[in-house]
């Protein structure tokens, strides 16, 4: 707990300050926890029969008409033994990672916009390890706010409160899966009301 004096006031404001017990959050984690959820976003890259993809294609063809005065057949150019060129492929790879939250019971899901920007496909799993495939419905870059869709039952959702009736001092947590962990927590204290970045930064 903090003891007054350990707060630096004088003597006689002293015993007009309570001792005050350290929270604990331990019950609130328990219960917001299963609301929180882990984004994982991929992309699709073409590659052909060769594995080589088109900006290696590219790097090369260059590589050839500046040193040798021309350009060789590629890979995707030359025809596979019974006359049949190669198909391009696509290879679905892992592009970021971040934390989400449910705030629907129909299954919209409130995140990053830098999570989801540029990607393919995106993946929400929940804590009970069930993952459903999302659906991007809108992205502000200033903000940096995105929400999602997932379909899926039996989902346990987070309110959005009201930051006109939060107190400079009050605790608050904050819970997410940073590094595709599961949830991770922490907490500190509001340390000011209605402050506004600079649109520069």
């Amino acid at each position: 707990f903090f003891a007054p004096s350990m707060l630096g006031l004088a003597p006689e404001a002293q015993a007009a300050v309570p001792a005050m017990k350290l929270p604990d959050f331990s019950d609130l984690v328990d219960a917001v926890g299963p609301a929180v959820v882990n984004i994982r976003t991929t992309e699709r890259l073409k590659m052909n029969g060769a594995g080589m993809g088109s900006q290696d294609e590219q790097e090369m063809q260059e590589f050839l008409r500046r040193f040798f005065g021309g350009a060789m057949p590629t890979p995707r150019q030359q025809a596979p033994r019974g006359g049949r060129r190669a198909v391009p492929q696509e290879q679905e790879v892992q592009r970021g990672v971040g934390s989400g939250f449910i705030i629907s019971a129909d299954g919209y899901v409130l995140s990053n916009a830098h999570v989801v920007d540029g990607a393919d496909e995106v993946y929400v799993t929940l804590t009970d390890k069930r993952e459903f495939k999302a659906k991007v419905i809108g992205a502000d870059a200033r903000t940096d706010v995105a929400l999602l869709k997932i379909e899926g039952g039996n989902l346990r959702r987070l309110a959005i409160g009201d930051s006109n009736k939060i107190r400079v001092g009050e605790w608050v947590i904050a819970i997410g899966s940073p590094f595709n962990l599961e949830n991770s927590v922490t907490a500190g204290i509001i340390s000011a009301r209605g402050r506004s970045l600079n649109d520069s930064l």
